[in-house]
């Protein structure tokens, strides 16, 4: 089986979160292909895959653009495809916010999207200070202070639920056409 990995990651996260997810795949005859969205440079000969995970982070409060491009460039190929979809944001460290019903972002997407995956997860990312500027460390500081979050930069915080991407794992690896 060959899968097709597309992701947008700004720290590195989203691409951890989908490798993750490929290792908990359960097929010995696994070949994946893995894409960064920013990168994509050539048209994507959909054919050879039989199957596609898309991760997208979310950076200031927004996917960045190449996932809009992404989907309605290939919405026809796409819908053709069994295809997941997950998002990574650290307002999905809180339950509330923790689902793609509940998810503003994820509601964003899904309005605005010319094509809509068979399956959908929100994944809380990490708060990575170490890699950030100090203007990134502070405005994203005041956006964790309003939101209840950490904001000691003295270390890393990984706020991703890894049970949660295993389950997810699980049902992306049911997806078939």
């Amino acid at each position: 089986m060959k899968l097709l990995v597309l992701y947008s990651s700004c720290e590195g996260q989203t691409l951890k979160i989908a490798k993750h997810i490929i290792a908990q795949q359960p097929q010995t005859d696994l070949s994946v292909d893995y894409q960064n969205l920013e990168q994509l440079q050539q048209a994507v000969n959909w054919s050879d895959y039989d199957k596609v995970l898309i991760g997208a982070s979310i950076r200031y409060g927004k996917f960045r653009p190449h996932l809009y491009s992404l989907l309605a460039k290939y919405q026809q190929q796409l819908a053709n495809l069994p295809v997941a979809f997950f998002g990574v944001c650290l307002t999905a460290r809180k339950p509330e916010k923790s689902t793609p019903e509940t998810s503003v972002y994820m509601k964003k997407l899904n309005q605005r999207a010319e094509w809509m995956p068979e399956s959908q997860a929100i994944f809380a990312g990490a708060l990575l200070y170490s890699r950030y500027t100090w203007w990134q460390t502070r405005l994203i500081q005041m956006i964790m202070k309003m939101t209840g979050g950490s904001t000691d930069t003295s270390q890393d915080i990984e706020l991703t639920d890894w049970s949660k991407v295993d389950d997810f794992a699980i049902h992306f690896a049911k997806l078939n056409k």
